[in-house]
C-alpha cells in the first residue's frame, strides 16, 4: 500500500520535475534495474525473492508433479461432537437451520422484495430511502451539484455545519434535511463541522464531546452508510519536542486536544478528520520552527498516535488562493502543501481551497476570474495521476459561473468534492 502510494505520487511529481535524495543501490535484493529509467529515486524496489530464490521455490512445491503440495493439505479439522456426554453446543444460532437455494429469501417474510418479519420490538430492517423523513422539495442548487458531479465520476461529500442547530435544540431537524442531500447516489458522506473547537461556539470540552456525539448518532441514524467527517486543527502537534511551544498553543487552544480529537476516531464518532494547515507557517514563530518543520513535526505525531488506524486523515490547504502564484510558486506549493502529506502518510487526501471569499466580499482564486488560465491552475491540473486523491470545496450558492459550468472544471483536477449544502 505504502509503495503504491509513493508510485502514483511520483508520477505526478516527475510531470513537475521535483526530486528527490537518491538510496542507496548497494543491496543485492535491489530491483531498480526493472523500473523505468525516469523513475524517481525515493522509489524503493526490493525482492522478496530474487528470480532464483523463487525458481528454487517454485521446482520445490512442483517436483514430483505436485507431491509436496499435495502433502501439505489442511491439517485434521478440530470437530465436537454435541451427542458425547459432558460437550455443550449453542442452541440459540440465527437461521432456521435449513439449506437454502442461491438468491432465494431465507427469513420468513422477505419473499418477493417484501421486509422481513421481526421476532422482536427493535426494528430489523430499515428502509434507507424512508428513514430520513424528509425528500427534496425540488432541485436546488446544491442537489443539482450533486447530480452533476456524481455523473462526472466524482466522488461528494456534503458539506455543513450543525454546530449551530445542536445548540439551538434543532439538530435533529438540520440532519434530517442534510440527509436529504446526502441520500442521493454518488454521495460518500457529511462533513458536519468546520474549524470544530477553534472558535467561540463551545466553552468547555465537555459541550463539544457532546456536540460531536450528538451529531454523530443523528446522522448515523437519518443517514446509514454515510461517512462522517469533520475539520479542525492540533495545534501542538507542530511543537515536536518543544515543550514551551507545546504548553503555550495548548493553553491557547484548550479544546484542541490530542487526546481528545483522537477519541473520537477511537470511539467511532468519526470517519474522516480534515486537519487544516494554515496555522502551520506563523503559529510556531516564537519557537523559530518554520512551516516545514511544523508539518514534518505534525506528521510524525498523526502517525506515532495511529489515528489512520481508526478515520482517514486529510489535510485542507489555503495557500492557493493567498495570493495570485506564478508557475515557479504554484510547483513549490504543490511540493510543500500536497506531495509532502501524502509523502509523509499523514494524509490520504489533500482537499484544497480553490476560491476564497474574504470578510469584505472580495474573492481570490486558485484560478482565473470565470475560469481564466492561471499559472496555479495549469499546475494543479498536471497532477492527474493523484485526481483520488485531491479534492476541494463547492458552494453552488455562489457559483463562479453556472454549476455545471463549474463542476465541469473542478472534475478536470478533483476526484473528491465537498459540496455545500
Amino acid at each position: 500500500m505504502r509503495l503504491r502510494q509513493l508510485l502514483v505520487i511520483a508520477l505526478s511529481l516527475s510531470l513537475l520535475g521535483i526530486s528527490a535524495p537518491a538510496w542507496s543501490q548497494a543491496d543485492s535484493d535491489d530491483c531498480r534495474d526493472l523500473m523505468a529509467a525516469d523513475t524517481p529515486a525515493y522509489v524503493v524496489c526490493r525482492w522478496m525473492a530474487t528470480p532464483e530464490e523463487a525458481a528454487d521455490i517454485a521446482r520445490f512445491w512442483l517436483d514430483d508433479d505436485g507431491r509436496n503440495m499435495r502433502d501439505a493439505g489442511p491439517m485434521d479439522p478440530i470437530g465436537v461432537d454435541c451427542r458425547e456426554p459432558g460437550n455443550e453446543c449453542p442452541t440459540d444460532l440465527e437461521g432456521d437451520g435449513e439449506l437454502h437455494d442461491v438468491g432465494s429469501p431465507d427469513v420468513e417474510g422477505a419473499e418477493d422484495g417484501g421486509q422481513p418479519e421481526c421476532e422482536t420490538a427493535e426494528p430489523c430492517y430499515v428502509d434507507p430511502d424512508a428513514v430520513t423523513g424528509v425528500t427534496l422539495s425540488g432541485i436546488t442548487p446544491s442537489a443539482q451539484a450533486v447530480k452533476t458531479a456524481a455523473a462526472r465520476g466524482v466522488r461528494v461529500w456534503i458539506d455543513t455545519e450543525l454546530a449551530d442547530d445542536h445548540q439551538a435544540g434543532k439538530l435533529a431537524e438540520a440532519a434530517k434535511k442534510v440527509a436529504a442531500l446526502a441520500a442521493q447516489p454518488g454521495v460518500a458522506g457529511i462533513r458536519f463541522s468546520t474549524g470544530l473547537g477553534q472558535d467561540q461556539r463551545f466553552a468547555t470540552a465537555d459541550e463539544l464531546d457532546a456536540f460531536v456525539t450528538a451529531a454523530s448518532a443523528e446522522l448515523r441514524k437519518v443517514a446509514p452508510g454515510k461517512k462522517l467527517a469533520v475539520h479542525t486543527s492540533v495545534p501542538a502537534l507542530g511543537c515536536g519536542a518543544v515543550a514551551e511551544c507545546t504548553k503555550t498553543l495548548t493553553e491557547q487552544q484548550p479544546l484542541l486536544d490530542p487526546d481528545r480529537i483522537g477519541g473520537w476516531l477511537a470511539q467511532g464518532l468519526v470517519d474522516q478528520l480534515i486537519l487544516d494547515s494554515g496555522h502551520l507557517a506563523t503559529a510556531y514563530t516564537p519557537w523559530q520552527i518554520d512551516a516545514a518543520t511544523a508539518r514534518r513535526n505534525q506528521s510524525i505525531q498523526v502517525r506515532a498516535r495511529a489515528w489512520d488506524a481508526y478515520a482517514q486523515l486529510a489535510a485542507e490547504e489555503t495557500g492557493f488562493t493567498a495570493a495570485e502564484l506564478t508557475a515557479e510558486q504554484a510547483t513549490q506549493a504543490i511540493t510543500d502543501r500536497i506531495a509532502a502529506p501524502l509523502q509523509d502518510a499523514a494524509a490520504a487526501t489533500v482537499l484544497v481551497q480553490t476560491r476564497w471569499r474574504d470578510d469584505q466580499g472580495r474573492i481570490t482564486r486558485a484560478y482565473g476570474e470565470q475560469w481564466a488560465a492561471s499559472p496555479a491552475w495549469d499546475q494543479l491540473k498536471k497532477l492527474t495521476a493523484i485526481r483520488p486523491r485531491l479534492a476541494t470545496l463547492y458552494d453552488p450558492a455562489t457559483p463562479e459561473v453556472d454549476v455545471a459550468t463549474d463542476v465541469r472544471q473542478l472534475s478536470e483536477v478533483f476526484g473528491q468534492l465537498y459540496i455545500r449544502a
